[in-house]
């Protein structure tokens, strides 16, 4: 499939779900338009339920530990936060994480706040408010960088997983060095939060692309692991809770298998759940 169709698919898919979905009270993107031109990977996943697996097992996860890192990387305790957890919460994401927030009215992450839209990113989340084509979140009918929302909110935590639509455009190293600017600005918008630092995501095995690709998806995780270690955050390998065992995202846990391959089914949402209730302790 070559990139200008998937383009347009993003675009139609972007449109039908905002305009299905104003009466959702997470945070959403308003540009759907501007969506489409910034990112191979720009479009919001359908939320449905009538592609969710009834599938009872769930993968098992890690998360490696630092010994050198003055960070904690996560790992399981034992026993799993309640949802009351994320009460104090909020979710900073693109489409992946736009698809979670409508899944959160199910309760499974409590009263978790969301800043959240399609296309977002390391890259363009820098960029000026006032900028025409900027895909800034919105949050109760207000645009907000997600610095300024994330001062306005107040959270407790942040669990920010974005890179999915840098890595094609501006290739790993790119998005890494995006990266490092985006959680320094985090930190002086909230000093008093802890940041939780999510990997990006595998996309289904067919629908790979020249530059965003179940290789270099990876290749930037690792790159992403060790930035969130230094600058004391808690790394999440949420990636290996939704890999099929050879770097794939599992088929029955994707949202959009005909289309881009890489958003979630409510399946796929409540594994991604089971994994932070055991690794954000």
């Amino acid at each position: 499939m070559k990139v200008k169709a998937i383009l347009l698919a993003a675009a139609l898919m972007a449109a039908a779900l905002f305009s299905g979905c104003s009466s959702q009270p997470a945070a959403q993107n308003s540009a759907a338009s501007g969506a489409s031109k910034a990112s191979v990977a720009a479009s919001s996943e359908e939320s449905t339920a009538s592609q969710a697996s009834t599938q009872e097992s769930t993968p098992e996860s890690s998360a490696e530990v630092s010994q050198e890192s003055e960070a904690v990387s996560s790992q399981p305790t034992g026993q799993p936060v309640d949802t009351s957890w994320f009460n104090d919460a909020l979710f900073i994401g693109d489409s992946v994480t736009l698809k979670l927030s409508y899944y959160s009215d199910t309760g499974a992450v409590g009263d978790a706040m969301f800043l959240c839209a399609g296309s977002l990113g390391y890259n363009n989340c820098l960029w000026d408010i006032d900028r025409e084509d900027n895909v800034h979140p919105v949050y109760e009918g207000v645009k907000y960088t997600i610095f300024d929302g994330a001062k306005m909110l107040a959270p407790k935590k942040i669990l920010i997983m974005l890179g999915m639509n840098d890595i094609g455009l501006y290739g790993v190293d790119g998005a890494a060095e995006a990266m490092q600017e985006v959680l320094d600005k985090l930190k002086e918008s909230c000093p008093e939060a802890t940041i939780y630092v999510e990997s990006v995501t595998p996309m289904l095995e067919n629908m790979q692309l020249t530059d965003l690709n179940n290789t270099t998806i990876p290749q930037f995780n690792e790159k992403a692991k060790a930035i969130a270690e230094e600058k004391g955050c808690i790394w999440l390998n949420v990636a290996s809770a939704m890999e099929d065992g050879s770097g794939n995202l599992v088929y029955d846990y994707c949202g959009d298998p005909d289309a881009m391959g890489l958003h979630f089914s409510d399946t796929g949402c409540a594994v991604w759940v089971d994994y932070l209730k055991n690794h954000v302790q």
